[in-house]
């Protein structure tokens, strides 16, 4: 169809569709009709996107989950399609082929996603008769897919950054996505904080290059920096609209809390003592998400629900990012078609993935964070005008305090900000070679378009050249060796990849997902079932048990980085760990625990927290946002100092080495420390009694990093940053296909190896200086460090020496003891001392 009478004609030679008007009708007719014969009511923020879309804008969407912000984004671009007569691409003169046909490009976080997406996209473009082809690229695409996708015959594509980044690094990159006319980024908030939204920010930066006319829109929960996350989205955009819906999805949480004279954990725990309750919850609803914070807690949940299932065992499923795609599909499936009950899962489904038939969520532990819980609650009752609903499961006594303070800062609108990172120079590196691959660039050119991302936009022309000198030549003490040669400058001043070696090895690792070496696991004779953690399988023996996938499963042997199991017999074994296991209480949400212990109990949690606290008052006092809690106590393991900053489990941990230094530099000694989301505990070999003064001087603020740099190993820290900032750059080579994988502990050597190269022979190497600067900025947070002890400065100390143990002080001891030698189980120790803290007591009492 010709473009209308009067239309004006983009940057990119398309016709653009002219604007609304009344005597043509309503512009959104066809789609409100859809919406109509669904039984649904075109939301005015809804129109408000299609509106704006249409007269060539681009914004930011900011909704709860399950208020139809998807429909909201696809409208424009459908009735666009509707307005310009949408048909396939003519075949180009002498091309075996037709012209690329791409005009929406969806980037989704997650693969799960991206097939949930692509099925609601299909439904209206096929009710409202426009011939478009949807299709996905994702790592769990089809043949077909990826064929599509890489011809650019398909109108639609849903993808995620890195197959997104993989298709900038083919030389007809530009011909594929000049004719795009819409980005949509959904779940903005979960690629903001990290190196994947950098990497999508130069991607971005790219295609508006090669497609100046495309219109990018976000969709993103609620952040505590929407506007940071428009202008990081939309750079050079301002005035670029966030377009909200007027009421936000009301969130109701439920929690299950011990009966009276109950005896509940202090500390610790996985909540499976309360099983009993949740089973009982589970069996009132038709169906049902039970989110754990780790998949090794899922993986037990899933086994003890198991034991006291009464429905067929098939409606129980299990769901984490550990197991085999095809395994996570049939819990999705059959959640979706009602064939299962529960789904025990991780974070794996906190997106936005579509579940309306989902009555109840439930939450075992605490969520750490608002925004987590707010996520996670909107998975319940996923359809437009309903609230959220959150069964919240406490595994300790403390939990409650924290399920207390998230509803209060639920209800006022507070939710934690994602902190967008900065020059990550190890991604543009990656991101220059992925161009030098597709057809080449100039350097000039490039810089300009860079400097125009977020990320980049203060960088120097020293760490541009310096990045330029690593993709050629590695640096100064890398230059002799070849691998390091990637991109050359031909004769028209364009750097290039020419290495087909080089070509091959780095689509392969392109992205900036990092990971623990994983062992691939399955059958001897059959499926595969997933991938566990190189650590735990290596310390496995054959015929030893352990838990995974929702089975039992007995190792047969272990060969090329693939665990061979057979199921077994006996229904006992170990349960994997993986890395990053512990998630840390948010610092937003640890002040909101810290002012809701003050205050007098008026929820259900706190009035059932009361005696517990009761008790702490009497031991000690309670921590209060206008005092600094301090307690010095001696046990049989010698003196104790415990400090409630209330900042969370990362300040913590880089604070608790900081005050041992200062403190052994005022009277020597030999400290340990532990740490947990509200305080931390420094325990002295010898007598040790600090005074008001003593920690005043303790907690200053002077001269922060330079004693971080003393009393942490920041070399070591820095080293194993460094691998993985040197897998995202290219200095680690991925395994070959046909190859033994390479295990963790060759990655681990070689990037040990060039660290050590790169100290000696190159000390200033732009990526070393990444590897500290993320050590101090990410691992540390010694921005909230600092301001951690100006906001201890300025409170007075509230310094006790309780004759034992206080609640409060319990948790931390018990992580202390983490670490000691001893014939018994962690957790036998841990309860013996509760039980013997409780009595004495009650006997005092």
């Amino acid at each position: 169809m010709a473009p209308a009478a009067g239309s004006r004609r983009s940057p990119a030679g398309q016709p653009a569709v002219p604007p609304p008007a009344r005597s043509r009708g309503r512009f959104d007719a066809p789609l409100t009709a859809w919406f109509t014969a669904r039984g649904w009511r075109v939301a005015p923020f809804q129109r408000q996107a299609w509106r704006h879309y249409l007269t060539g804008g681009s914004g930011l969407l900011v909704t709860p989950t399950g208020s139809g912000k998807t429909l909201a984004a696809l409208g424009g671009p459908l009735l666009e399609a509707l307005r310009l007569g949408d048909a396939p691409a003519p075949k180009r003169r002498g091309a075996s082929s037709p012209g690329p046909r791409l005009r929406l490009l969806w980037i989704t976080p997650l693969r799960a996603l991206a097939v949930d997406t692509v099925r609601a996209i299909r439904e209206p473009v096929e009710a409202l008769g426009i011939p478009w082809t949807v299709a996905m690229r994702t790592g769990d695409a089809s043949a077909r897919d990826r064929r599509l996708a890489r011809q650019g015959q398909a109108e639609v594509l849903v993808t995620t950054p890195e197959s997104f980044a993989l298709a900038l690094s083919y030389p007809d990159a530009a011909d594929l996505l000049g004719g795009v006319r819409a980005v949509v980024v959904d779940e903005w908030h979960e690629l903001l904080g990290n190196k994947r939204g950098v990497l999508l920010q130069l991607c971005l930066a790219r295609l508006r290059a090669v497609a100046p006319a495309a219109r990018t829109w976000g969709l993103s929960a609620t952040l505590g920096n929407i506007g940071e996350a428009r202008d990081v989205l939309l750079p050079g955009q301002p005035d670029a609209p966030i377009l909200a819906a007027p009421k936000p999805r009301r969130l109701t949480l439920e929690t299950l809390i011990p009966a009276e004279g109950e005896r509940f954990p202090w500390a610790g725990h996985l909540g499976l003592s309360q099983l009993e309750r949740v089973a009982a919850v589970l069996q009132r609803a038709r169906s049902s998400l039970l989110f754990t914070n780790t998949r090794s807690q899922a993986e037990l949940w899933h086994r003890a629900l198991q034991a006291v299932w009464l429905d067929d065992p098939a409606t129980l499923a299990l769901h984490h990012g550990s197991l085999d795609a095809s395994l996570r599909a049939e819990a999705e499936a059959g959640l979706r078609d009602g064939r299962v009950r529960c789904v025990v899962a991780t974070s794996s489904l906190d997106l936005g993935v579509d579940f309306p038939a989902v009555d109840q969520v439930l939450q075992v532990g605490s969520p750490k964070g608002m925004a987590r819980l707010v996520q996670r609650g909107g998975r319940a009752r996923h359809r437009p005008g309903e609230a959220g609903h959150v069964v919240c499961v406490p595994t300790h006594a403390l939990e409650l305090a924290e399920y207390a303070a998230a509803r209060i800062a639920i209800e006022a609108g507070r939710i934690e900000a994602r902190v967008p990172p900065r020059l990550s120079l190890d991604v543009l590196a990656q991101h220059c070679v992925t161009l030098a691959l597709g057809g080449g660039f100039h350097a000039g050119a490039l810089l300009d378009e860079v400097r125009g991302t977020h990320a980049f936009a203060a960088l120097s022309d020293d760490a541009w050249q310096a990045v330029l000198d690593f993709i050629v030549r590695g640096g100064s003490a890398l230059e002799h060796y070849p691998d390091y040669r990637r991109v050359v400058r031909d004769d028209d001043g364009a750097w290039r990849v020419l290495d087909r070696r080089v070509a091959f090895r780095h689509r392969l690792s392109i992205g900036t997902i990092t990971s623990a070496g994983s062992v691939e696991v399955r059958f001897a004779k059959g499926a595969r079932l997933g991938a566990v953690e190189e650590s735990f399988v290596s310390r496995l023996r054959p015929r030893d048990r352990f838990q995974f996938a929702g089975r039992t499963l007995e190792l047969v042997q272990l060969r090329d980085m693939t665990a061979f199991v057979r199921l077994a017999r006996r229904s006992d074994g170990s349960v994997p760990r993986w890395q990053g296991g512990r998630m840390p209480l948010s610092s937003e949400l640890a002040a909101e625990v810290e002012a809701v212990l003050a205050r007098p109990p008026r929820s259900p949690e706190m009035r059932a927290l009361a005696p517990l606290l009761s008790l702490q008052s009497r031991l000690s006092s309670l921590p209060t946002p206008d005092s600094l809690l301090a307690e010095a106590v001696k046990t049989r393991e010698g003196w104790h100092l415990f400090l409630f900053p209330f900042a969370g489990r990362a300040v913590h941990e880089g604070l608790a080495p900081l005050l041992a230094l200062r403190w052994a530099r005022e009277a020597p000694n030999t400290f340990a420390w532990a740490v947990n989301d509200y305080g931390l505990v420094l325990s002295a070999q010898a007598e040790a009694w600090p005074d008001e003064a003593l920690l005043a001087r303790m907690l200053a603020v002077d001269g922060v990093v330079d004693d971080l740099r003393a009393s942490l190993n920041l070399a070591e820290l820095a080293r194993r940053q460094f691998r993985e900032i040197a897998r995202v750059a290219g200095l680690l080579p991925p395994s070959l296909p046909g190859r033994a994988i390479r295990s963790l502990r060759q990655l681990q050597a070689s990037s040990s190896l060039l660290f050590d190269v790169l100290s000696r022979h190159d000390p200033g190497h732009v990526l070393l200086a990444q590897a500290e600067r993320e050590v101090l900025e990410a691992q540390l947070e010694v921005v909230r460090l600092r301001a951690a002890l100006e906001r201890c400065g300025r409170r007075p100390l509230a310094l006790h020496r309780p004759r034992g143990l206080t609640p409060l002080a319990f948790p931390l001891w018990a992580e202390s003891m983490r670490g000691q030698l001893s014939t018994e189980d962690w957790r036998t120790r841990v309860q013996r001392a509760a039980e013997r803290l409780e009595e004495r007591h009650a006997r005092r009492a």
